[in-house]
């Protein structure tokens, strides 16, 4: 098998050939013309010495280059790895050397940050600008190469892409995804949300997010739909622009994002009241957003659950099942189970767990770290390590995680990283990180600092501010920066994070 036949093979089965793929912006490419496009990238990596299970890696905003790249390196026996584009060069770094890629393309937007995080490595990865004007340019990479290629043949469990996710300490880590993993892509799209052949889906997400490259890229497409695309990162404004201009049946974004639409009052647009399902995943949907956007647009949100490790939901909410303030249902294609610390099976309604989860699109393992990946199994079931429960009717309810980790804006954040960055700074003695929801019940990062001496604070504050602006990714900067006498813990010296939640 291969993945990109899985994804791609179907709609032109179809005979869907002439019907749109993809549109960004005034930009419209069919089927046919996605397949050709593939075919081309396909040809241009063998030729650029891309061998079978070798890496290819994407710093690139969504487009459909990025999407054709995507297929391409699965199609030839490749592995393609998307990454975050707001990482900074540090992580970016990180992931080009532990990776080992063989090729890295990049937009031109970001070349600088490349520079920074390349200096010194030695055999890198060849360099392909996707806007650039030199000879290592995309668009003088791909042209003069064929529009047909035949798949590469491969066994089920080859390795086919990577997604890579926060560690506990902050470093990334490669979780390791095979071809089989896309084959249950299309089915909560079909059989819970009715999507159909040449309807619309736009999910606002990037598509180096699970949740996106899940649900668009690999779902979207391989039900013959039509996957909006945009460039750049969305604001509320945006994202009601493109849908009034673009008229989606399918809506997927994250719980800020709809936020942000009802402050730019979506209910008056009759774009949104034609939207026929809203889906929400990433980070919990605080209740009273849940019953404003009812309110205000006649529709619920669609809550759901996955992970970089599952690429696809295994809970959610669906149009004949919603409660709100619940991840929704076990979903058909999905095993969960509760278990406690002791190895136990948690049978009882209302009883907190740990959620482990066996579908078959959960991940191989983590690339080069075998301790943590047998910590993380146990019986064919993967560890999410989040807390749940379930009630009575089979519907799950988050409690937050059994580590420390935040989950901010959809992407993992560890405390432990930003609480090393600001220990750098000299006049500060203790740090610790916790997340607590903000107006909205969106949790968000809060840092705790104990400086030493009684200096000016505005000026210490401007200083945490720019030396964590300066090493950390954007969204790992916490906003709200909280000065006190003491770090609260625990005999044992562990810190007590509840006490400082409850400060909050």
């Amino acid at each position: 098998m291969n993945a990109a036949e899985e994804i791609l093979g179907p709609p032109l089965a179809a005979g869907l050939a002439d019907q749109p793929a993809l549109i960004l912006g005034q930009t419209q490419l069919s089927y046919a013309g996605l397949e050709a496009l593939v075919n081309r990238c396909g040809h241009a990596l063998l030729a650029a010495g891309v061998g079978r299970e070798q890496r290819v890696l994407l710093f690139m905003d969504d487009s459909p280059e990025f999407v054709a790249l995507y297929l391409a390196a699965m199609k030839i026996g490749a592995v393609v790895v998307a990454f975050n584009i707001r990482a900074t060069a540090a992580d970016l770094r990180f992931v080009v050397e532990d990776s080992d890629c063989r090729a890295l393309f990049i937009d031109a937007a970001f070349v600088d940050r490349w520079q920074e995080a390349g200096t010194g490595i030695a055999d890198g990865p060849r360099v392909i600008v996707r806007g650039g004007t030199g000879r290592d340019s995309l668009e003088r990479f791909l042209p003069g190469h064929a529009e047909a290629l035949e798949y590469a043949a491969m066994a089920p469990d080859d390795m086919a892409f990577w997604l890579y996710s926060s560690g506990t300490t902050g470093q990334p880590k490669g979780v390791v995804h095979c071809h089989h993993d896309v084959c249950i892509a299309d089915r909560h799209l079909r059989e819970n949300l009715g999507l159909r052949a040449g309807e619309r889906l736009f999910t606002t997400s990037k598509l180096f997010f699970a949740f996106a490259l899940g649900h668009s890229l690999f779902g979207g497409l391989r039900c013959g739909a039509t996957v909006i695309l945009y460039e750049g990162w969305p604001d509320g404004r945006a994202i009601i622009a493109e849908v009034e201009r673009t008229r989606p049946q399918l809506l997927f974004t994250v719980p800020a994002f709809y936020r942000n639409l009802l402050a730019e009052g979506v209910a008056a647009s009759e774009a949104f009241r034609q939207v026929r399902h809203f889906v929400s995943a990433g980070e919990k949907l605080p209740l009273p957003l849940f019953e404003q956007w009812q309110a205000a647009t006649g529709r619920p949100i669609l809550e759901g659950i996955g992970t970089s490790e599952t690429v696809f939901l295994f809970l959610a909410n669906t149009p004949d099942a919603v409660r709100p303030g619940s991840a929704g249902r076990r979903l058909p294609w999905a095993d969960v189970r509760l278990w406690t610390g002791s190895g136990e099976e948690i049978t009882a309604p209302d009883t907190p767990g740990t959620l482990w989860v066996r579908m078959d699109s959960v991940f191989d393992r983590y690339w080069r770290l075998q301790a943590r990946t047998h910590a993380t199994f146990r019986d064919g079931y993967y560890c999410t390590g989040d807390v749940f429960s379930f009630d009575a009717d089979g519907y799950w309810h988050h409690h937050g995680r059994d580590d420390d980790m935040l989950k901010i804006s959809g992407q993992w954040v560890s405390p432990a990283e930003i609480e090393d960055c600001v220990l750098r700074i000299d006049a500060i003695r203790e740090a610790a990180v916790v997340g607590a929801p903000n107006a909205d019940g969106l949790v968000r990062a809060a840092l705790f600092v104990v400086a030493e001496g009684d200096g000016a604070r505005d000026a210490l504050e401007e200083r945490i501010r720019a030396t964590l602006t300066g090493s950390l990714s954007i969204y790992k900067c916490p906003r709200t920066i909280c000065f006190v006498d003491e770090i609260p813990r625990t005999a044992t010296g562990k810190v007590q994070r509840f006490k400082l939640r409850d400060m909050l």
